[in-house]
């Protein structure tokens, strides 16, 4: 059962759209039991009609799906919809001054030929919403009405670099990137795809979209740089584990001068020393340190003084990856602590 909650009756309202998928039930589970606001509606499709709490019991949530039609009752809207399905409903959401987090590719990328390039869809060149990670962009995300929550893969993997690529001077350039991430079972979403059956991925691990995920140039875009004209080489093989949830990315950069592995591990302790969420651990970070948490934890193995450098990040596919910083990002727009309904 969710702990019951003080609830301030002039609290903002919230209703999810696309409820019904994991990071839709995630959000349920996160929002019902936040201090800060009252969950107001979920809104789903196939499943309308439905209970929360009958298709997610663990949301130990009463309220039933219903189907969206345009309405504007809450402050705030949560997106949770496939790719491409949400350029249709934020316009109408942000002329009626609603706050809107979207949890989708939508709205991410500035360029819109590498949206289209890499997504398979066209869209508006207006629909581009502030990029929504708060280690990076709080500032931004504090004075935005609409913001478009990173992705998963993208998440573990800025996170992992920006260090080296934010903030003051000092460190070796970074000439290459090497990533190799594995995703949980359910970064795949709510799907009955026959490859992603138990049968076919218990004691399996498979690459997928190599060289042409769409993450690719959301990560490029939030360094600095683009994917269409880079400033250092990156290569990305995404891959999918017998795992249901977390990611675990093992990057391998090649640098224009030697440095030690400790040094730039201070760099990303002092990086990082604000943001709540972000763990910059001395040992070894494994998916079960942060599965069901919004914790992103990176570690920088001690191989001395070289130019190349491991970095290894892991997160929450379902939480840090979407659903909890997509909260994280709601708290930051109210003006609440980040923290909030998080810990």
């Amino acid at each position: 059962m969710t702990a019951s909650k003080p609830m301030d009756s002039a609290a903002p309202t919230v209703s999810v759209i696309g409820a019904s998928g994991y990071s839709g039930a995630e959000l349920t589970r996160l929002l019902q039991r936040h201090q800060g606001v009252k969950l107001q509606h979920l809104y789903a499709f196939s499943q309308a009609g439905k209970r929360a709490d009958d298709l997610y019991p663990a949301t130990g949530c009463p309220m039933t799906y219903l189907p969206y039609e345009g309405g504007t009752q809450s402050d705030i809207y949560f997106l949770a919809l496939p790719h491409g399905e949400a350029h249709s409903l934020v316009p109408a959401l942000a002329a009626a001054g609603k706050k809107v987090i979207d949890l989708s590719g939508d709205f991410r990328l500035k360029s819109t030929q590498e949206h289209e390039a890499f997504y398979g869809s066209k869209k508006p060149a207006e629909a581009v919403m502030t990029y929504a990670m708060p280690e990076l962009f709080k500032e931004e995300i504090a004075s935005a009405t609409t913001v478009s929550n990173p992705g998963c893969y993208a998440t573990s993997i800025i996170l992992a670099l920006a260090p080296l690529f934010k903030g003051a001077g000092g460190m070796p350039k970074v000439n290459s990137v090497a990533c190799t991430a594995i995703s949980g079972l359910s970064g795949a979403g709510r799907s009955s795809k026959t490859e992603l059956s138990f049968a076919e991925m218990s004691e399996n691990v498979r690459a997928y979209k190599v060289g042409k995920h769409q993450h690719t140039p959301e990560i490029m875009q939030a360094l600095g740089t683009s994917y269409t004209d880079p400033s250092f080489a990156f290569t990305f093989t995404p891959m999918i584990g017998s795992l249901v949830r977390g990611i675990y990315s093992t990057l391998t950069l090649s640098l224009d001068s030697p440095a030690e592995a400790q040094a730039i591990r201070a760099r990303y302790a002092e990086f990082y020393q604000g943001a709540p969420f972000v763990r910059v651990r001395n040992e070894m970070t494994e998916v079960r340190h942060v599965a069901h948490t919004n914790f992103c934890d990176i570690h920088i193995p001690d191989s001395g003084r070289s130019s190349s450098l491991v970095v290894i990040s892991a997160i929450d596919n379902l939480l840090k990856g979407a659903a909890g910083q997509a909260v994280q990002n709601m708290n930051i727009m109210l003006g609440l602590d980040e923290r909030t309904g998080l810990l």
